[in-house]
């Protein structure tokens, strides 16, 4: 008997069943996938605070002038000064990091014309997607979260 080369290879239905196994491994690795992600921009986000918390301290005491007035005085600079010290790389000064966006607010200088306080906060850039905490620090180095929106003074630590 003569065989028919259209004969030979997968049946339609046999193709529609490992497309199914496919989509069903999918269904089951995707949501992992984003829960991991998103574990790692928060703990990228953690670890840019401590970096900035650690350069605003390191810039008030190289010079003496209070902490600085925003991320640009931190910025990298091949002849550091109070207006770019070389205490952070260029994507944590642009304020947007591993899915998160940074916000640093000084404090009113006080008497001594120096600005002895600030905040920083970290919030997702989309919340559920690059992250689900919102974190917030300050001049007291203490990280604090808040699990559904944007962190404040009041949130417990971390």
């Amino acid at each position: 008997m003569m065989r028919r080369k259209y004969d030979s290879g997968f049946s339609l239905i046999e193709l529609l069943i490992v497309v199914a196994i496919i989509l069903v491994i999918a269904a089951i690795a995707i949501p992992s996938l984003m829960r991991s992600r998103m574990a790692a921009n928060e703990a990228s986000a953690i670890g840019s605070l401590r970096t900035i918390n650690t350069a605003a301290v390191s810039y008030s005491s190289t010079y003496s002038i209070g902490y600085p007035s925003s991320l640009n005085d931190l910025a990298p600079s091949a002849l550091p000064s109070s207006t770019a010290s070389d205490l952070i790389d260029s994507v944590l000064v642009s304020g947007v990091k591993s899915g998160y966006a940074f916000s640093y607010t000084p404090g009113a200088a006080g008497t001594s014309g120096l600005v002895t306080t600030y905040t920083i906060t970290a919030d997702p850039l989309a919340p559920g997607t690059s992250g689900q905490k919102g974190f917030f620090t300050d001049q007291s180095l203490v990280i604090r979260a808040n699990l559904t929106g944007s962190a404040s003074v009041t949130d417990p630590p971390i």
